[in-house]
């Protein structure tokens, strides 16, 4: 059985054939999928794909750092008001810091994730975190990230599609957050991500597809589904020289209990 831990299979890349996208998932192990929002736009499909597959699909409800824009405390409200509602959130995502595109100010992007961080610690729920950096000569998004983190107790989380350094890596752990693995591990030719990959403790590993988007290898180039994270596991499997059924299991053990299904 198999879990892809950060899907959004409500975009419009599935609009036309999701039934398909849904049965190939099945029949390539995987039992649940999880779905963090992007901003009040992505809701209503967001909440009907998982209305549709609700044995299959759970969401997440969040504003997306790239999203915050000068709306943003709109959006937040909405965020407010959904995690009020009866929808069924498991988790707050995907939320954090994005200074690779630059499409918010980084003051407004640390207001919006610190109201959500509260949002999470009210309500107890994990949060997908997206914590991208910049450029070089740009403050580095972890030295504004972890102070952040620091400062509300309680916070339990995954740290998606994960690519930064050793020591980001520890500080995660030590902090007892889960690393999410997609795609880019299958074909990154950096060798010093390849063995921070590798070192990741099982007992720490989600997997995830981030469909439609980082298709794995030998994919890459088309649209990315929850079936193919069968080849991230499979590729991990082969890597660190341990059963596929190993590997499956522990990192459903994790999913569901970082989830709490």
């Amino acid at each position: 059985m198999l879990v892809d831990s950060h899907s959004h299979l409500f975009l419009e890349e599935f609009a036309d054939d999701l039934p398909l996208v849904m049965q190939r998932a099945r029949e390539a192990g995987v039992t649940h999928i999880f779905m963090p929002n992007i901003d009040s736009t992505t809701i209503e499909s967001l909440l009907s794909v998982c209305a549709a597959y609700k044995e299959f699909c759970f969401p997440m409800i969040g504003l997306h750092p790239t999203s915050v824009n000068e709306n943003y405390k709109k959006e937040l409200d909405i965020v407010a008001g959904q995690l009020a509602s009866s929808n069924g959130y498991v988790a707050i995502g995907e939320i954090g810091l994005d200074y690779y595109y630059n499409n918010s100010p980084r003051e407004t992007q640390i207001e919006g994730l610190e109201a959500q961080l509260q949002m999470a610690v009210d309500y107890n729920l994990p949060v997908s975190f997206h914590v991208r950096d910049g450029a070089k000569d740009q403050p580095s998004v972890w030295d504004d990230f972890w102070p952040i983190f620091d400062n509300f107790h309680g916070l339990r989380g995954v740290l998606h599609s994960f690519t930064d350094t050793r020591d980001n890596l520890e500080k995660g752990f030590s902090r007892n957050l889960y690393v999410g693995l997609n795609g880019i591990s299958t074909f990154t030719k950096d060798q010093l991500q390849k063995e921070l990959f590798a070192s990741i403790p099982l007992e720490r590993l989600l997997l995830e597809t981030d469909a439609p988007f980082l298709t794995p290898a030998p994919f890459r180039g088309n649209i990315n589904k929850p079936e193919y994270v069968r080849l991230v596991a499979e590729y991990w499997a082969k890597q660190r020289n341990i059963d596929f059924d190993v590997l499956s299991q522990a990192t459903l053990h994790n999913t569901k209990e970082l989830f709490g299904i």
